[in-house]
């Protein structure tokens, strides 16, 4: 075969290769066209790391029940608490990546976690498609009417003055702890960390005296900053809270940039199509800016944000990096 012969052939099958490979590009986009055309025709499962009433469940539920209305399809919130989330997790890396299982994740899951255990059966960035950014539950830095304190500022000098002083955690490497451990770094103070399990047990605590203070969703404590109990002296959000908008930041207080903001998001498996990760941001972004959402959200505390699945991705990797520093000056182990 002569050399301009051997050529053309090849050519000709690079030509076909490229042929062929457009084509499937093209059953691949009109597939996902299609999926997401007849998406959903089954009912759709949340799942959900925390047990009933915590904040990821009541959110799921609202959630749900207008998902459900909107689409013509149950919403089904499978609970699956314990593991510090890793089961939950793992079972939504695993289902098949139709767009039918969502998890409702939050900052230990997609970042905490892997800062904290040697070895994760998923990887927060590889097996999960970000579908939005729902909601934020600001922490507030909480103190006991017995101290002397109204103000971040009176704090820091009771606590030079006063080492040791015992704070409540709702466990180790939780977002409470690692808070307030980056608060003790920031301000040089020495503190001594008293870790519950869950923050509910942390309310009684610090009404009990066996605690000080606390970073705290501002729900749980509410009814005792009414009847003067407790004190909220700052807000650990970057911003100030619309439920309490004359209590300062902590970042406004002398910490510039400190933020520690639990997140909770919804997730689907990673390689769900594009448009059906579109269809369930529209839908469920949709359904948060209802206004009687809204309102249902902020009485008890949290924010409704409801970004695009872009933007919630462009916060996973920095979350990462930021709470792996966290894990590391607080020297957190998992029991």
């Amino acid at each position: 075969m002569r050399v301009k012969d051997l050529a053309d052939r090849k050519i000709g099958l690079f030509s076909n290769a490229k042929g062929a490979a457009a084509l499937l590009l093209t059953a691949f986009a009109l597939a996902s066209q299609c999926a997401a055309q007849g998406f959903p025709s089954r009912s759709i499962r949340f799942v959900v790391p925390y047990g009933t009433a915590a904040s990821p469940d009541v959110l799921a539920r609202l959630i749900g029940k207008k998902l459900s209305e909107s689409v013509g399809q149950p919403v089904i919130v499978d609970n699956r608490p314990g593991s510090s989330g890793i089961m939950a997790a793992e079972i939504v890396a695993k289902a098949p990546a139709d767009g039918y299982t969502l998890f409702v994740s939050s900052v230990p899951h997609l970042a905490i976690n892997l800062a904290l255990y040697p070895k994760l059966p998923y990887d927060p960035l590889k097996d999960f498609a970000p579908v939005t950014l729902a909601v934020t539950t600001p922490l507030f830095l909480t103190v006991s009417a017995a101290l002397p304190v109204r103000s971040l500022k009176d704090l820091i000098a009771y606590a030079k003055a006063n080492p040791g002083l015992p704070y409540g955690s709702a466990s180790n490497g939780s977002q409470h702890h690692l808070g307030m451990e980056l608060l003790k770094v920031l301000a040089g103070i020495d503190l001594t960390h008293i870790p519950y399990k869950g923050a509910f047990q942390t309310v009684p605590a610090i009404l009990s005296g066996d605690i000080a203070l606390m970073l705290v969703a501002l729900p749980a404590v509410l009814p005792h900053v009414r009847t003067g109990k407790l004190h909220i002296i700052a807000v650990a959000e970057a911003t100030r809270s619309p439920l309490m908008p004359e209590v300062p930041t902590i970042a406004e207080s002398g910490f510039p940039g400190y933020e520690i903001s639990p997140e909770i998001g919804f997730v689907a498996p990673a390689g769900t199509p594009k448009e059906v990760i579109e269809k369930l941001n529209r839908e469920i972004v949709k359904i948060l800016n209802m206004p009687e959402i809204a309102r249902q959200l902020i009485a008890m505390g949290i924010n409704p944000v409801g970004s695009t699945p872009e933007q919630y991705a462009e916060t996973l990797r920095p979350n990462i990096e930021k709470y792996a520093k966290l894990v590391k000056i607080s020297g957190a182990k998992v029991d």
